[in-house]
């Protein structure tokens, strides 16, 4: 169900604005879940190539650029994972709102979240940009390439804001239900910017020959033109964009609501990276050739994970709408088919790894040694992938349900606690394949502990928002 606004939206909340419709509080679970999760598919995948598109293009102007703008992914990372807390927190605490019936609540933080995004992240570009050189300097770029990273992060920064704000607004119209907008939106600037890349990287068209900038000028103007067809649609369509100026105790009041989720949501986003640095180090004891067949496979990995992935983004609306309005059975049901789902996906996506492993890695290489590491991981991890896109749903229930910490404890726990020391141990035991193997059994031990947990906490979770 799509929520247009039916009265005139003005400027300010008033005490008469009408309930907003919960729309994930009624009707199937599975056919919601369903529904709105594979909009989120298609808008993931556009997403990703993304950044596929842009290195494609950068790497055909040589080896230079392309490394120049290797070195950028640890901030681009880093800033990613700020709007995804942002958004995790925004999208909690609205549908919450929403699932309550308190339409004023929900305007009020979705308004007051783009605010605080805004801020944050203009301040964040700001002493970014003006630490261009010094910070990738620390981060081990050459001389040679400086010049080139300032004039790619120059640009980029400028655009940051543009991303992660509407990357807030949009987790705002996720909470409403309305993921088919974010997915269409997300999947129409991928080939915006798909399309803009070469003109202005090449000169094409009459263009400039931007070259290494051309990218990020790229970026600059896709994300712009998304930030204003976002806040259009948040305001003029679904009408939870209103005056942003406030008292300021209400102000503090949103942010805190926004930031209770979204601050462990950073921290758990931040995880990830280090743990695949981790990875990457011990792998590269093995040598070049197989550092490279890990870089295949876990470049294989996000695609085949993208159900999952989608999933966990719908879900966190789902549970903060449902816990808000006291639907509890229904949050049962639907901790049941995320089980079902996620296990009943897990195998077949470690079916197909298995049997069309080494036809896909050798897609990426032609040298034996490197396509034999990528098999091998394909062949042992994904077995656990069904466990892993668990990991990921009940880490976004919680979110929804607005207990962000076990979400932030699971994720500490994955890497620190059981990964690295069993990768010690298996490591030592097997080689390269008991690393693997641990990283297998890592995800199939938090695995269950996340949905226990989930359980538990259904049972003796008290509506609030």
């Amino acid at each position: 169900m799509v929520y247009t606004a039916t009265a005139p939206i003005h400027l300010s909340t008033g005490p008469f604005m009408p309930p907003m419709p919960a729309t994930m509080t009624e009707g199937s679970v599975p056919r919601q879940l369903r529904s709105l999760a594979l909009p989120m598919v298609w808008g993931l995948l556009a997403t990703m190539s993304f950044n596929v598109v842009d290195t494609f293009f950068v790497a055909q102007l040589g080896k230079a650029p392309l490394a120049a703008m290797s070195f950028t992914f640890p901030v681009v990372m880093l800033l990613t994972s700020m709007g995804i807390g942002l958004g995790a927190g925004t999208s909690s605490a609205v549908a919450r709102g929403v699932g309550a019936g308190d339409s004023n609540r929900a305007q009020r933080l979705s308004t007051d979240a783009v605010t605080l995004t805004l801020l944050l992240s203009v301040t964040v570009c700001l002493l970014g940009w003006l630490t261009i050189d010094p910070l990738f300097t620390l981060l081990g770029a050459s001389p040679e390439l400086l010049p080139l990273i300032h004039q790619y992060m120059s640009v980029w920064y400028i655009s940051a804001p543009c991303l992660l704000v509407p990357m807030v607004a949009l987790a705002s119209l996720r909470a409403m239900g309305l993921s088919q907008i974010q997915g269409t939106l997300m999947g129409v600037a991928a080939l915006f910017n798909a399309a803009l890349d070469p003109i202005l990287i090449f000169g094409l068209l009459g263009a400039p020959r931007l070259e290494l900038a051309g990218a990020a000028w790229a970026t600059l103007i896709t994300r712009s033109v998304t930030l204003v067809v976002a806040l259009y649609v948040l305001r003029a369509r679904v009408g939870l964009l209103v005056n942003p100026i406030a008292p300021w105790e209400k102000l503090l009041k949103s942010w805190r609501a926004v930031v209770h989720v979204g601050l462990p949501a950073m921290a758990a986003n931040m995880i990830i990276p280090l743990a695949s640095a981790i990875v990457v180090m011990m792998v590269a004891r093995y040598g070049n050739d197989a550092v490279a067949g890990l870089g295949i496979a876990v470049r294989i990995e996000p695609v085949a994970l993208i159900a999952f992935y989608a999933l966990s983004g719908v879900v966190g609306p789902f549970f903060g709408q449902n816990h808000a309005a006291g639907k509890r059975a229904r949050l049962v049901e639907a901790q049941r088919i995320l089980l079902v789902f996620c296990l009943g996906f897990g195998v077949l996506l470690a079916t197909i790894l298995l049997l069309f492993g080494p036809l896909i890695a050798g897609m990426f290489t032609d040298h034996p040694e490197v396509a034999a590491v990528a098999v091998r991981y394909l062949a042992i991890v994904p077995f656990s992938y069904g466990a892993y896109g668990l990991v990921m749903s009940c880490n976004a229930a919680f979110n929804g349900l607005g207990t962000p910490w076990p979400a932030m404890l699971l994720s500490l726990c994955r890497v620190l606690v059981i990964f690295l020391p069993l990768a010690g141990l298996l490591q030592y035991l097997w080689g390269l394949d008991g690393l693997f193997m641990a990283a297998a059994i890592t995800n199939v031990i938090v695995g269950i502990w996340a949905w226990r947990w989930l359980r538990w906490q259904l049972k003796h979770e008290q509506p609030n928002y």
